[in-house]
């Protein structure tokens, strides 16, 4: 049932057209899988996203340019299919981001894995006490002869636990906060490294605390200069965040999806489209969802076209979608009356699932600041 009017939009290419209509055949024959053990459904996802050959789009091509329009295809329809396979493709960009912006070709080797499916990628930034504030990173990276030494903690790391490489983000000092920062790619079996916790969430996903004490890692393991992290992580947030609104608008796609078939499911005094008022929320779903595609759409199409940033765009996508959505879903849970909050109900997981979008890479808040910086400069 969902609309499918906006790949018409002057966005997209035939190209795109082509891949929604595949991927819908694919989500079709293999989504959703069971979620029970989160970490074997995410191994799983990842290892047919791989083979199938969908992951190819989360790595830069030779000219290191990332497709983002279609990365925010996939994205959306995975995510109105079945939102954990969202989760195992966004990872393996997200997770492999800075070596497919700034990797070299020995760094790339790893890239090749993670979009065969062999491998499965993390992004190791957040911290205790330095989630949206990048520039309060406490983790540090020491040099020992021609390499490094890394000492710190990560927390709420996606694939933590089960991802097979991480790029992470430490302090090598170069200069006070932000621009004192490094980027080093760190295989999950480094001596030195552990997984301390696993994180359980409302919409369970594998997460995890991750310590680093004394990890060593040689001088080819750092992406980008020394004193670049920052850059590198931002830029990858550039490329990253328009397709975390994709995600957000396939799950208020399938919430109003669902919700247009409740309202017009015949019932003994009337269906609930029959009613103004349920016409009106129908309505705001419709415009919402329409206006966060577009946001999305543009970022995207902004940054294919050749935009060397797009924060301005990208934080408008991410704001929008992610809140719009949450709108949306909410209304449908509300349509749904008492079978909205049981269990095992559409509109009850992504009710749960989500609320975690306006909060990773950069909080609702955060993205205010982004824009309200660029109307400002």
């Amino acid at each position: 049932m969902a609309d499918k009017g906006f790949l018409d939009w002057p966005f997209f290419e035939p190209r795109h057209r082509d891949l929604a209509g595949r991927l819908e055949d694919w989500c079709a024959a293999h989504l959703p899988v069971d979620h029970r053990d989160v970490d074997d459904a995410c191994r799983e996802l990842v290892a047919a996203l791989g083979r199938d050959g969908w992951l190819v789009h989360t790595g830069a091509d030779a000219g290191g340019r990332l497709d983002i329009r279609t990365l925010c295809l996939i994205r959306e329809i995975l995510a109105r299919h079945d939102g954990f396979a969202d989760f195992a493709f966004a990872m393996q960009g997200l997770g492999m981001g800075a070596v497919s912006l700034f990797g070299t070709a020995g760094q790339r080797q790893w890239l090749d894995r993670t979009r065969a499916g062999t491998a499965i990628a993390g992004f190791a930034l957040t911290e205790p006490g330095a989630g949206s504030d990048v520039a309060a990173t406490a983790t540090v990276a020491e040099r020992d002869g021609d390499g490094w030494r890394l000492s710190g903690e990560k927390t709420y790391i996606s694939n933590g636990g089960i991802a097979d490489i991480y790029v992470v983000i430490a302090r090598t000092g170069e200069a006070p906060g932000a621009r004192g920062l490094s980027a080093f790619l760190m295989p999950a079996d480094t001596p030195g490294l552990s997984v301390v916790e696993r994180i359980d969430v409302m919409a369970p996903h594998p997460l995890a605390r991750l310590r680093m004490e004394g990890v060593a890692l040689p001088g080819a393991a750092l992406v980008g200069g020394t004193g670049e992290g920052f850059k590198v992580a931002m830029a990858v947030l550039d490329h990253f965040r328009p397709t975390v609104g994709a995600a957000a608008l396939g799950f208020a796609r399938r919430a109003f999806d669902a919700a247009v078939t409740r309202a017009k499911a015949p019932r003994p005094s009337g269906a609930l489209a029959d009613y103004q008022m349920v016409q009106g929320h129908l309505a705001d779903m419709a415009l919402t969802i329409d206006a966060a595609a577009l946001l999305i759409y543009r970022a995207a199409w902004a940054k294919d076209r050749g935009a060397a940033r797009i924060s301005r765009e990208a934080a408008m996508a991410k704001l929008y979608a992610t809140e719009a959505a949450q709108d949306v879903i909410d209304m449908a849970v509300q349509l749904h009356g008492g079978d909205g909050v049981r269990a095992g109900v559409a509109v009850e997981g992504l009710y749960r699932e989500i609320r975690a979008l306006r909060i990773y890479e950069g909080a609702s808040d955060v993205q205010r600041l982004v824009i309200a910086r660029s109307v400002l400069s």
